[in-house]
């Protein structure tokens, strides 16, 4: 019979086009404007690594005390920590090896200077050696340096595969040179593609920045002394040079740990605890240890990636929506109510409410499916308007065509959340018309 109803219910949407293309318009329309936002919200909120998020660990401790009033805040106030660690604490807990994988990293920016064409900056990470099994960062070819090379402090880089076939077209750049600002730097292998979105590891360089372009050791760049390009918190600046700010208490260090279970999650955080009262016990910290532990989905709360205002929007738009389908709900009334005679007669001709129906829900699920294939074509052209003004505006080399593109899951989606409504939204013009009284329209014929 649902052939039948599908027939039906073409024939009944071509008899009256206009309120055909009404319905299908605030439908479409309504699903449109919730889906572009909606996919924006899906890009920048969504689980960057799932099969180990849950095992990642970001620690933090209060290197700086409770405000004073001073800064205009009186103590014994809670206070948000640190999201970094200042570089002796980083190494402290990077040589206390008290996870399976674990790593210190910071963002840096070089000059490329490529065998042919003009240099050009780029941005990359100096990290330990563990950061690609840490993060599960694939390789096209060669491998991450050894520990040798990471202990003498060795020129060593791993590139991006975009960076690569840039600088090395047609080639492989493996055991090649590279020109990193005037230092030549010897390539040992080529990551593949790894752009986790938001880039977890380090929100303080951005969470939407796009991934890096090269990777050098940790230990290089500090003995390089290269210095940070990401987020760098001070609570005054240290004078002295390139080892008085490693001696600082500023806060420019990230650190990740793996720990796969709820025991050693539990253990390394005692640790941190008795780390912060060693410090305090050597006159470093005059206050009660303070620290914090989060894995990957707790610090993207944390850190508020999604900002306040963006989930405003997507709320404005559920609710832009709601008007259309509250639109689409007097439109389908209206028709309903017009075909009365012609539902009425059916029903005489020993059709059953349950017919009646589903010949109407049919109609519905065909708006719907129609309203949804027009949402889609302005949610696509949504995000185009928005990828152009992004791309305008675009300061930061934020991932634009990540941020901002249609995929084909939020195809199914908008599909399958356009006939969900709009069934939903008809359901009551369905059950009234379902409850046409046979007797009375024909009595008025």
């Amino acid at each position: 019979m649902s052939g039948y109803y599908l027939k039906l219910a073409v024939g009944s949407l071509r008899r009256n086009v206009v309120i055909t293309a009404l319905m299908v318009a605030a439908v479409g329309v309504g699903i449109g404007a919730s889906m572009t936002v909606y996919t924006v919200l899906h890009a920048m909120s969504g689980n960057p690594i799932p099969h180990k998020s849950d095992q990642l660990y970001a620690p933090q401790i209060d290197v700086w005390g409770p405000p004073t009033q001073e800064t205009g805040t009186s103590q014994g106030v809670d206070y948000n920590l640190p999201s970094q660690l200042p570089y002796r604490d980083a190494v402290a807990l990077l040589q206390a090896q008290r996870a399976p994988h674990q790593a210190v990293m910071y963002a840096v920016s070089q000059d490329i200077s490529p065998p042919a064409g003009r240099a050009f900056r780029a941005s990359g990470r100096a990290t330990s050696r563990d950061f690609f099994a840490l993060f599960d960062v694939p390789f096209r070819s060669g491998a991450v340096w050894d520990a040798d090379a990471e202990n003498k402090r060795e020129n060593v880089v791993v590139l991006s595969a975009k960076l690569a076939d840039r600088v090395f077209p047609d080639m492989d750049p493996l055991g090649k040179v590279i020109s990193l600002s005037d230092r030549d730097y010897r390539i040992v292998g080529v990551a593949q593609t790894w752009a986790p979105m938001p880039r977890f590891y380090d929100l303080e360089s951005g969470g939407l920045g796009d991934a890096e372009q090269f990777f050098i050791p940790f230990t290089t760049a500090i003995d390089r002394q290269i210095p940070s390009s990401g987020g760098e918190n001070c609570q005054g600046v240290p004078t002295g040079g390139w080892e008085a700010h490693l001696n600082s208490d500023c806060a420019w260090i990230k650190f990740w740990a793996e720990l796969p279970t709820t025991a050693q999650a539990r253990d390394f955080k005692t640790f941190l605890v008795n780390y912060a009262s060693e410090q305090r016990n050597l006159g470093r910290f005059h206050w009660p240890p303070r620290v914090e532990l989060r894995n990957v989905t707790d610090l993207l709360i944390y850190n508020s990636v999604v900002p306040p205002a963006i989930r405003a929007i997507g709320y404005v738009a559920d609710g832009f929506l709601a008007v259309c389908l509250v639109n689409a709900v007097g439109l389908l009334l209206a028709k309903f109510s017009s075909r009365a005679k012609e539902l009425a007669l059916r029903r005489a001709l020993g059709a059953s409410r349950g017919a009646i129906f589903g010949q109407c829900v049919t109609e519905t699920l065909l708006i719907g499916f129609l309203g949804g294939v027009f949402g889609l074509a302005l949610t696509a052209g949504g995000l185009a308007g928005l990828r152009a003004l992004l791309a305008a505006a675009n300061q930061q080399g934020l991932p634009v065509d990540r941020l901002a593109s249609l995929s084909a899951e939020i195809i199914v989606i908008t599909l399958f959340v356009a006939v969900a409504v709009t069934v939903g939204a008809g359901l009551y013009p369905t059950w009234r018309a379902s409850r046409v009284q046979p007797a009375w329209q024909l009595k008025a014929q």
